[in-house]
């Protein structure tokens, strides 16, 4: 299958339906997609992924394969083989207060995730706009009171001796809302569920960014963009980087669907996230029913 491109220069011409169509498409019909044409600075994307590759393996790579994780991998076993750790940008930034990154990857992150905030506030107009809502219908849904959440998931997914006993990131949905991965351009891993099947997310070329809807647009758009099931494969050979904001609502948020829908309404974000950091990993229909049951006042934040 051919995933989906969506080439952002086609809105401001005659093609602008067309491209409209497209990414209604592939927001309803895969959960993925990749973005061209996207408004990012090449030079910027690839001096983020150089520097995070260097603090790779300056500060992390000898401490990961030294892990109790990587020691133990002798047999089949539900854990992730991955060395990452998780930045805050909005709406305050923690970045000064993650040990041993340099000045430079500091200064040029912070460059980076200014532009790749654009684009996400670009592509929630866009798919407002696709579901017939206000433009800044999403942007203003996940908005608590300091704005929306945004936050990067840094992460190498090393060499694996034995990549038959391990994931390295097991299956699972985002809990959050717009995704946009800056990823290797050179070793593969990443799979993402359609049709029964899991499809193989090659490598990015050409400066694109690849985007994926979670769990809190399922519930927005009453189930039309559903969140995708995907996961990393473990491999023998190089070191996958994958750098994955987060656009997502804030914490006191307030999430709700149509009423005359099944998908809960009136909870927040942050109610979400407590009971998905323990449900990850599996099916997300519990966690949208423990919701709505919570909502009505008639749960507990448990499945």
């Amino acid at each position: 299958m051919e995933i989906p491109v969506i080439d952002l220069s086609q809105l401001e011409g005659e093609n602008r339906s067309k491209t409209m169509a497209l990414l209604h498409e592939a927001c309803e019909k895969w959960g993925f997609f990749q973005v061209e044409n996207h408004g990012l600075e090449k030079k910027l994307m690839d001096k983020v992924k150089q520097l995070v590759n260097a603090h790779y393996e300056e500060n992390l790579k000898e401490s990961f394969y030294e892990s109790e994780t990587a020691k133990g991998l002798v047999n089949k076993c539900d854990i992730d083989w991955e060395s990452s750790f998780f930045i805050w940008h909005r709406p305050t930034s923690n970045i000064n207060d993650i040990h041993d990154l340099s000045e430079n990857l500091r200064e040029i992150m912070d460059e980076y995730i200014t532009q790749l905030i654009q684009l996400a506030e670009k592509l929630s107009q866009l798919m407002s706009e696709n579901l017939g809502l206000d433009r800044d219908f999403i942007k203003k849904t996940f908005s608590g009171a300091k704005g929306p959440s945004v936050g990067t998931k840094v992460a190498k997914y090393p060499e694996c001796p034995r990549p038959e006993l391990v994931r390295g990131l097991r299956e699972h949905t985002d809990a959050g809302g717009i995704i946009l991965l800056l990823q290797d351009e050179r070793v593969p891993g990443l799979e993402f569920s359609k049709d029964g099947e899991w499809i193989k997310i090659p490598p990015s070329k050409n400066n694109t960014i690849f985007v994926n809807t979670g769990d809190q647009l399922e519930v927005l758009s009453n189930g039309r963009y559903k969140s995708t099931l995907h996961r990393v494969m473990a491999g023998k050979e190089g070191s996958r980087l994958s750098i994955a904001t987060f656009y997502n609502p804030a914490g006191d948020a307030i999430i709700s669907s149509a009423p005359e829908f099944s998908y809960p309404q009136n909870y927040k974000f942050q109610d979400y996230l407590k009971l998905y950091a323990t449900t990850k990993f599996s099916d997300k229909g519990p966690r949208f029913e423990a919701m709505k049951k919570l909502a009505n006042g008639h749960g507990s934040l448990g499945v």
